[in-house]
């Protein structure tokens, strides 16, 4: 069983930064994978990005690639996601996930095709002037 909390939401200027962290606890992280998403209004939620505690491989979407980078710092089990150059498409409230994936998942399926299993509470950014 793990626990999951972000922060770090709140008001951006279009280009401007922020960073959402996530700590994670209640077990070994070791082979589990940290996942990051978001839901705009009146979209579905998407997978932004991702990355796997087994091998350190990462994930991004195509509308975040180049302006967003997910991090970790172990001795914290915390994870990051620093956001630069916002757009206000860039709204939505974020969330942070982790995953328990097989072994099979693993080794041969990228973090973003998972199915979460523990979510955090959520954490709104709004991008706007």
């Amino acid at each position: 069983q793990l626990q999951v909390v972000e922060s770090g939401g709140g008001l951006v200027q279009p280009g401007g930064s922020l960073k959402l962290s996530c700590a994670v606890s209640g077990s070994s992280l070791e082979y589990t994978a940290i996942g990051w998403f978001r839901q705009a209004p009146g979209n579905e939620r998407e997978i932004i990005s991702c990355i796997s505690n087994y091998d350190g491989k990462t994930y991004y979407s195509d509308s975040v690639e180049g302006r967003f980078t997910i991090s970790r710092n172990d001795a914290k089990n915390t994870y990051y996601l620093q956001i630069v150059s916002a757009k206000p498409e860039d709204t939505a409230v974020y969330y942070c996930a982790a995953d328990y994936p097989s072994r099979y998942l693993i080794l041969f399926k990228q973090c973003n095709t998972y199915d979460y299993d523990y979510w955090g509470q959520g954490t709104q950014v709004t991008v706007s002037s």
